[in-house]
């Protein structure tokens, strides 16, 4: 990683908190919402992050004092935008309110002159709304240009940025990575889709604030909320007592028991990610919203909770050994009890099912399912030209791509029905390795290229009932310049919302990249980034799982460091988790 690049952007990897990577400051990740140094109230111990009183103008500043005064006054923590508008033209005072968020790791200091000054941000970072990342900011997105002009004889700011400005430094202490989630297009799946929020008082609100935003348009069809748009939180969401008070102002809402439960599964899985809140209650229009079995005091859940496939086949290790279909824990596989564990298939890749029950296997150019423990027979799903390695979601779709002599085609087969999905970046590229998210929404593949290779990822559009129909919102996952190598091996999951890229260094090494599926670039001290002599790697969304490189030597667990003992792989080949 280029050192100057070394710093922003996704501090820890598989749920904890932000940490110290090379010396570097980084932003937290998939961590809790609120430290436990964060009182139940929701708001920050003064004794673990400091409070900014923000300081206003002083008669006689030059123009120059007067921005910088401005930037270090949106720095107030707990945030307020009242100090900062003293430094604007009393015109703009009323009418700027940010709501975008751009996130620096330098700035040069204000220079030009008596009615122009211009700051230039280096490593600029932007995000919405909602907290989500958006991206670098590049050449003239990254300078601040301001006019200034003179008021009662002090200069103030006639045009300030649409966008709080602040230092990656600042924002890494006071902010945390978490994901609203909404639901795929048949309700049946929540989608978790990466923000940042602050760790102040306004956390509940900001996460409820997001959820009423919902997913975006670019996403319609592949996520959604019941949260309906025309409400809005009224004044803030307090938490007492580790209870959030989430009062939506609006017009009362008619809706059936069951999106009512889903509505309540959004806000649960949301408010519930490590945080103090512990429950939570929900009034729209003043009328109280309660669950099925008549509560109105909510507990708050974990996708943890809500997986009917976590703890049957969550952590369990599948692969294949002399034909045979096997299953355990690393150093203790044994064969199935189904007909692919007792008669040699000729099966070369194989994906079991987030459930545990069926077992996809490819054989020459056709895609099999099988039952994995039960007795029973075999049956064809499609046939391709080259079919690699398939994978399964939580709707029952098989996904498997084809690398046909046009180049790569997305196949799908789900209860007897099968079809192919258009999925630019994907299809009709060099694809060698591909994945599919637990929920069924992401689709990421390493496209090989000769100017280098990349990883990409499209989201799935689907009909209420699943039936796959477009891919949409292409994206190039690029991690920070001179973060991944330009020959890629292999990806992997390593939670729901980041993934592990394997990159050839020849000569027998390799690195481990982690990174974001919002695109953004991940660090992690929980990932070994160097291994020797390995070819694919072993991950799963499922939280807690172990990533493995796998090596002749054995199974390398990427938390520990590499020279730790492998672990036999028992002469086991095709390794994989569900899914």
């Amino acid at each position: 990683m280029n050192p100057s690049r070394a710093r922003l952007l996704l501090g820890v990897l598989l749920a904890l908190a932000s940490l110290v990577l090379s010396g570097c400051m980084t932003l937290p990740v998939s961590g809790p919402v609120v430290d436990a140094d964060l009182g139940t109230d929701g708001t920050t111990d003064p004794g673990t992050v400091a409070a900014i009183d923000a300081r206003g103008p002083e008669e006689g500043q030059s123009p120059s004092e007067v921005v910088q005064g401005f930037l270090d006054a949106m720095q107030a923590f707990p945030s307020e935008l009242a100090t900062a508008k003293l430094f604007l033209d009393p015109a703009v005072r009323s009418t700027w309110n940010p709501e975008r968020t751009v996130v620096y790791s330098d700035a040069s200091p204000p220079a030009g002159g008596t009615y122009h000054q211009r700051v230039t941000l280096t490593g600029a970072e932007e995000l919405d709304a909602r907290g989500a990342w958006q991206g670098r900011l590049e050449g003239a997105e990254a300078v601040l240009d301001l006019e200034m002009r003179q008021v009662d004889g002090q200069y103030r700011i006639v045009d300030p940025p649409d966008a709080l400005v602040v230092p990656e430094t600042w924002f890494a202490q006071r902010y945390q990575q978490v994901s609203l989630y909404f639901l795929d297009s048949t309700g049946s799946t929540l989608v978790a889709e990466p923000v940042y929020v602050g760790t102040d008082e306004k956390l509940a609100t900001a996460l409820v604030s997001g959820l009423l935003a919902g997913p975006g348009e670019a996403l319609r069809g592949v996520a959604r909320t019941l949260l309906p748009a025309d409400l809005r939180v009224d004044l803030s969401v307090p938490v007492t007592d580790g209870v959030a008070a989430i009062s939506l102002v609006g017009d009362p809402v008619t809706m059936d028991a069951d999106d009512v439960q889903r509505m309540l599964s959004q806000l649960s899985w949301t408010l519930g990610q490590g945080s103090d809140i512990t429950a939570f209650t929900l009034t729209i229009g003043g009328q109280p919203v309660r669950t099925t079995g008549g509560a109105e005091t909510i507990p708050v859940r974990s996708p943890r909770a809500d997986d009917p496939g976590y703890e049957r086949a969550g952590s369990t290790l599948y692969g294949l050994r002399d034909g045979l279909v096997v299953a355990g824990s690393p150093g203790a596989l044994e064969p199935v009890e189904g007909p692919w564990g007792s008669i040699e298939s000729g099966v070369e890749d194989i994906a079991v099912s987030l459930d545990g029950i069926t077992v996809a296997g490819v054989v020459g150019g056709q895609l099999l399912v099988s039952p994995l423990r039960q007795a029973g027979g075999s049956r064809t799903l499609l046939t391709g030209e080259d079919l690699e390695e398939p994978g399964w979601d939580r709707l029952g779709r098989l996904w498997v791509v084809d690398e046909t002599s046009s180049g790569a085609v997305v196949r799908w087969a789900r209860s007897g029905a099968t079809g192919t999905l258009d999925a630019p970046g994907i299809t009709g590229e060099d694809v060698t390795s591909f994945l599919v998210s637990r929920d069924g929404t992401r689709l990421v593949a390493i496209v090989a290229r000769d100017g280098g290779d990349r990883v990409v990822q499209v989201r799935v559009r689907s009909t209420p009932r699943g039936r796959p129909v477009a891919a949409v919102a292409t994206q190039v996952l690029r991690g920070d310049p001179g973060d991944l190598p330009a020959t890629l091996v292999d990806v992997v999951w390593t939670s729901s919302t980041t993934l592990a890229v394997l990159g050839s260094l020849g000569a027998g090494s390799a690195s481990v990249t982690p990174l974001g599926v919002d695109g953004s670039p991940v660090t992690s001290a929980t990932l070994t980034s160097a291994v020797t002599g390995s070819r694919h790697l072993l991950g799963s969304s499922i939280e807690g799982t172990s990533v493995f490189a796998v090596t002749r030597g054995g199974l390398a667990d990427l938390s520990v460091p590499v020279r730790s003992p492998r672990t036999s792989t028992d002469g086991a080949t095709a390794l994989t988790y569900a899914g």
